[in-house]
């Protein structure tokens, strides 16, 4: 290599103060944002061009680069941590957690082992350990952050699987129909089959699952019931205790998805829905949902930590090191990971600077604008509520309305900024669905969103 190979590459590591500059002063900018705005979706082809020489063999000057994503890539993503974002499940990052998270990734931070990383470890295991008190758990229970739900199911299937007993038959995971895609879908990653269960009222019940339990050949085995406490379509909680009563009956691994609805846990009025989730062999909570945490951030919590380390824990000669003290508990051995970046820092961050009583008033405020909204609809004799929200989803009707119709208004809102909605389906038909969590909504955005179905039926 010679020398002006040498400090081209030396360079990369050095810092280009003007470059410096202007990205601080983007950072600001952005995150005094307030409230965020939705921005939209982008042209394919517009990117294209924007984008056809930006990787090339010399380089470009770095503030051009910035200038790029600035004026051409932020714009065409749509904000999830807008007030006005009400499909999927929203996101809604407190600022001390955005600040946090932009020190960890400027700080090269990593959380694989107690070893290389003490104080990460010991700031999540105090952000895992309110959580498990939360939900009720086992002193004993621990657990880790990985990056969404669908890891952490997939994380927990493989202890359930290798805990399972032994059989010659197929292997199953039970679910409702109204159960996230990712149970599914992790369920065939390890090689278990999904058994669907359908439901009257979308909700995990004693009878059915008994029977769908029953129903299975000889010799086949479950090695998983997944229960939901909040299921991303309606909000809806299974009948967690009566799950909880069926596995333990049948000695079958109980998982819960409380991905989307665990935080309203810290709701005094909804804590009756939840009874159960404390028999929980493995249960998730998403902070990056309904806890205000920065994406990608999803705990996932063992009643039993020992299986999980020994289904996960990988072995290797240069890995041997971090495995030394059998006390310690290394957030790589608890699931289907090995290098991982700090992503529980900044909901420990938040927690600490705010307090557990603001989570709660931010977590009671969307379910009072999920309420509100429900009243909104039933005042209007146009729409329909399809039924009253448990947690902070809301599904309605607009009479006279097909699959066109919805969708057309959901782009119209969105090209006029007033909100970002997707349609669903319920009982197969299309409804208007809203997911609440940013407690910066406000009642006005509601009646925007109101008075968008009012209008005659268009459909383009």
């Amino acid at each position: 290599m010679n020398h002006s190979q040498s400090e081209r590459a030396m360079a990369m590591h050095t810092v280009d103060e003007e470059l410096l500059e202007a990205a601080f002063s983007y950072l600001e900018q952005r995150i005094r944002i307030s409230p965020a705005p939705l921005d939209r979706p982008g042209d394919r082809q517009e990117l294209s061009a924007v984008l056809a020489d930006a990787i090339n063999a010399e380089g470009n000057d770095p503030r051009k680069v910035l200038e790029i994503y600035a004026s051409h890539l932020a714009p065409t993503v749509i904000s999830a941590d807008s007030p006005r974002f009400f499909a999927f499940a929203p996101n809604a990052p407190t600022k001390a957690s955005l600040l946090l998270d932009m020190i960890v990734s400027c700080s090269s931070l990593q959380g694989i082992s107690w070893l290389e990383a003490a104080g990460v470890v010991a700031a999540e295991e105090q952000a895992l350990r309110f959580l498990t008190g939360l939900a009720g758990m086992p002193e004993q229970s621990r657990g880790c952050f990985v990056s969404g739900g669908t890891m952490a199911a997939l994380s927990a299937f493989v202890v359930a699987r290798d805990a399972a007993p032994a059989s010659g038959g197929n292997s199953w995971v039970v679910l409702g129909d109204q159960t996230h895609s990712s149970i599914a879908q992790s369920a065939k990653v390890v090689g278990a089959q999904p058994l669907k269960i359908l439901t009257e009222a979308g909700r995990i019940t004693r009878q059915p699952l008994v029977a769908a339990l029953d129903s299975l050949p000889p010799g086949d085995r479950v090695i998983a019931v997944a229960g939901t406490a909040g299921t991303t379509n309606a909000g809806q909680v299974d009948d967690l205790a009566a799950i909880a009563d069926v596995c333990h009956e049948r000695e079958i691994w109980f998982h819960v998805d409380a991905a989307y609805g665990g935080a309203a846990l810290l709701a005094p009025s909804r804590q009756a829905l939840f009874t159960g989730i404390e028999r929980a062999d493995s249960l998730v909570i998403d902070p990056h949902k309904w806890f205000f945490a920065p994406y990608d951030c999803a705990a996932l919590l063992y009643r039993n930590p020992v299986l999980a380390r020994r289904a996960h824990t990988q072995e290797a000669p240069y890995l041997d090191a971090i495995h030394e003290q059998d006390d310690e508990w290394n957030p790589a051995d608890l699931a289907h990971h090995c290098s991982r970046r700090a992503r529980g820092l900044p909901f420990w961050f938040s927690l600490a600077v705010h307090g557990t009583d603001a989570y709660r008033d931010a977590v009671e405020r969307a379910l009072w604008l999920a309420a509100q909204m429900a009243e909104l609809v039933e005042r209007e004799p146009q729409l329909d509520l399809i039924r009253r929200p448990d947690l902070s989803v809301v599904l309605f009707r607009r009479r006279g309305w097909e699959r066109a119709d919805y969708e057309r208004w959901a782009r119209e809102l969105l090209d006029q900024q007033i909100a970002f909605v997707t349609p669903t389906m319920w009982n197969g038909q299309t409804v208007a669905r809203m997911a609440f969590v940013h407690p910066a909504t406000t009642a006005e955005i509601l009646t925007e969103v109101i008075q968008s179905t009012l209008g005659p039926s268009q459909a383009a």
